[in-house]
């Protein structure tokens, strides 16, 4: 349930292209200490290897060779499987021909029989232009934490997840400002700044929150656009009462284009960081 204080009154419904699975090959598992971690350069080369193998076949679209590095057991806290996550990998390919993965691992640390690895991963990728929509310029970083056991992916979760969509010849240039983390039922800030100047050119937009959910990473909900201020989108938003990761996305459309900026938002339980991010 969306629950920003400010109401959008404008009728025009906009109902952006779905872009959410784009996390589905970050590989992740929870946060630990990282004066415990090791660097990069010390990693087993097994480790760098599979990742590479899992980039490799990702960027060939593969959805069988990319199974194989992932358990019969695996498990996803947005409540993927390993079938589900084929399901829609090969949906979002379909979406994005050309979409294409870098991962580098940020640091590593033996646990159990296995390591626990923390990588950030870069994906980009254009959708084609339809009948009906412009084509669509996909930007995106994630930072996750994954753990491998017997060189196989067996639990994942995102850390920290930002992307960005974009049409047109000029679209709006925006910066984001929003909580990584958010304590249940705390009020927030999101702000989607414009960078550049606008001149005499309208800008319109509209900000939304929605769980994080296996079943809503292919779907999105139409929402009311009204007209907004030259410096962009700045929203008041209330987190709900239950712990949970959360969507939270603004649109911004000017006369030369649209850009659509969504990030992930993890609202918890107890003390939390206060700090904004525009990034992972």
């Amino acid at each position: 349930m969306r629950n920003f204080l400010t109401s959008l009154s404008v009728s025009n419904r906009f109902r952006p292209n779905s872009w959410l699975a784009i996390s589905l090959l970050t590989l992740s598992l929870g946060g630990w200490n990282r004066a415990q971690a090791e660097t990069p350069q010390t990693a087993p080369p097994k480790i760098q290897n599979l990742l590479a193998q899992i980039d490799a076949a990702g960027n060939r679209h593969n959805v069988n060779a990319l199974l194989q590095f992932y358990s019969p057991n695996f498990t996803n806290s947005d409540g993927l499987t390993r079938l589900t996550m084929a399901k829609t990998l090969t949906q979002l390919w379909q979406r994005y021909p050309n979409l294409r993965y870098q991962t580098q691992l940020q640091s590593w640390k033996p646990e159990g029989g296995g390591y626990l690895v923390q990588t950030v991963t870069s994906i980009t990728g254009t959708q084609p232009a339809t009948a009906t929509n412009r084509s669509m310029v996909l930007n995106s970083t994630i930072k996750s934490q994954q753990y491998i056991e017997s060189q196989k992916i067996s639990q994942q979760t995102i850390l920290a997840e930002q992307s960005q969509l974009s049409s047109g010849t000029k679209p709006p240039v925006v910066e984001v400002n929003l909580p990584q983390q958010v304590k249940a039922g705390q009020r927030y800030e999101f702000d989607a700044i414009v960078q550049k100047p606008l001149g005499d050119g309208y800008l319109i937009g509209a900000a939304t929150e929605e769980p994080v959910q296996a079943n809503k990473y292919l779907s999105s909900a139409p929402v009311s656009l009204e007209l907004l201020p030259s410096g962009g989108l700045f929203k008041q938003g209330q987190a709900p009462i239950k712990p949970q990761s959360l969507w939270v996305s603004g649109v911004l459309i000017g006369s030369g284009g649209m850009t659509l900026v969504t990030q992930r938002l993890h609202v918890v339980g107890g003390s939390t960081t206060t700090d904004t991010t525009s990034s992972p």
